[in-house]
């Protein structure tokens, strides 16, 4: 992994390795609006958490509600999208940032249709 990105520590290369990730997911959704892109953005904010340091902050809470109404409003294809790019996310993550992840929404006041879990069945959203 280093060889591809000598200047970057390991967070850094692990953040560009799941943003190309879900850019390559977005263009083989198509359907929906919502990009992968977008996704990983609007929930940077909540990094600090999921990796350990502090509590979520206000502007990770505040990106897990616009992401949430977005899906909501975009539709299906649009909530099949956050899914898949949570689920890709959380394929790459330790079992204490699943953990700390998952408990993001309740946190924040947020209620969502699945587990953020890299075993969640994306397909079954509606």
């Amino acid at each position: 992994m280093a060889s591809f990105f000598p200047s970057m520590n390991k967070k850094q290369t692990t953040m560009a390795i799941l943003l190309l990730l879900c850019t390559a997911m977005a263009a083989a959704t198509g359907e929906a609006q919502l990009t992968c892109s977008t996704v990983l953005n609007t929930l940077t904010p909540c990094l600090g958490f999921v990796t350990g340091s502090g509590g979520p902050t206000q502007g990770c809470c505040g990106g897990i509600t616009s992401l949430f109404n977005t899906a909501q409003s975009q539709g299906v294809g649009a909530r099949k999208t956050v899914c898949s790019c949570l689920k890709s996310i959380a394929s790459s993550a330790t079992a204490d940032q699943i953990s700390r992840a998952a408990s993001l929404p309740g946190k924040c006041g947020v209620s969502i249709p699945y587990k953020i879990s890299p075993q969640v069945d994306c397909s079954l959203i509606n």
